[in-house]
């Protein structure tokens, strides 16, 4: 069974109300609770371990499938695809180690740990450390507190800024930064009282657990190379380099960035989740059908949705949109076409 988050490890539902004059009904968080009942929210905030058990095994078999390509066409041009392939599905496991995060993957508590943790290790994730970080997120959004403000907020910052980040992220040159975020700098710097006053809402038990999975991913990414070496020598070494770790450190990077800012980036009223944070649609149009293979993987797209609701698992999340749209609540809602939000964010930088 699934027990509910403790005091201090919880991802608090967004319940800011539309500024002043512009809570009307169809708007807002509270008009948004006040059309849908308990009885609707409920089976929404159901696990099923098989929906997510198949999005693993999913992921992951595309993963093996482009690896073996890799693998046969050594060391062809070909191999290149197999780099972008992986690194696209290694966004994908990411998704699933932010499930994990927010206690949706599997239904027992031990288990969703144990799973997320060996997800978000393979990618070089400490998962209970973004699970914190992840936290300040959700219970700060857009405010001094929130961390991610960094990365997503400011925008539009001019075209040439946004393609230059996104170049140095191809390049790998950025990758240090993401590894650092996911380690928890300067977040989970508890030594500076400075760093940890936004912590003091975050459980003991939380930190530790974190702290102790820095030191799993460490020695699970020291491992795997020697690992590697000792089964098949140098070609073995170079497979796993070439195959793992640079789709890794490149092509991840730029489309762990575009997503973030696709999701909060360039918006204009942070009073509300339904402006403060974006859902971005993936069907209709190709462009939004082909978002939704290179950026949105396991409904992550409903990024609004998820801020309204983040006990709401991935899978139920366009029931859950839907819902909210037969209801009006989503009327002025950031609900964008991806070309749209793509406008958007790569606009000239505003004066």
């Amino acid at each position: 069974m699934a027990s509910a988050p403790v005091r201090g490890e919880e991802f608090r539902e967004d319940l800011r109300p539309l500024a002043t004059g512009r809570a009307r009904v169809g708007t807002g968080n509270d008009a948004a609770r006040r059309v849908l009942s308990a009885a609707e929210l409920a089976p929404l905030t159901q696990l099923h371990d098989g929906r997510s058990l198949l999005a693993v095994a999913q992921t992951f078999g595309v993963i093996a499938l482009a690896i073996a390509f890799g693998v046969w066409v050594w060391p062809s041009p070909w191999v290149a695809l197999s780099v972008l392939v992986i690194g696209v599905q290694q966004h994908a496991l990411f998704i699933l180690a932010h499930e994990s995060a927010h206690y949706r993957l599997l239904k027992s508590r031990a288990l969703n740990d144990a799973l997320g943790r060996a997800i978000g290790m393979a990618g070089g994730i400490s998962m209970c450390t973004y699970r914190v970080i992840h936290r300040l997120h959700h219970n700060n959004l857009y405010t001094e507190e929130d961390p991610d403000t960094a990365i997503h907020g400011g925008y539009p910052r001019g075209v040439a800024y946004l393609w230059k980040k996104l170049a140095l992220d191809l390049t790998g040159v950025n990758a240090w930064k993401t590894f650092a975020y996911f380690f928890g700098a300067p977040a989970l710097n508890t030594d500076t009282q400075r760093a940890a006053r936004p912590l003091d809402d975050t459980s003991p038990a939380l930190r530790a657990s974190a702290r102790r999975d820095r030191w799993l991913v460490v020695a699970f990414h020291l491992g795997a190379p020697l690992l590697a070496l000792a089964l098949g020598g140098l070609h073995a070494l170079l497979l796993y380099a070439v195959l793992w770790l640079l789709p890794m450190v490149t092509v991840l990077q730029p489309i762990l960035r575009l997503r973030a800012i696709a999701e909060h980036g360039a918006v204009t009223d942070l009073s509300s989740p339904l402006t403060a944070a974006r859902c971005n649609r993936t069907w209709g149009s190709v462009a939004n059908r082909l978002a939704r293979v290179l950026l949105f993987p396991h409904h992550v797209n409903h990024h609004l949705e998820h801020h309204l609701y983040p006990a709401v698992p991935h899978y139920h999340l366009p029931r859950l949109h839907r819902l909210l749209h037969d209801k009006g609540v989503l009327a002025g809602a950031e609900v964008r076409d991806f070309g749209a939000t793509l406008r958007t964010v790569f606009a000239p930088r505003s004066t």
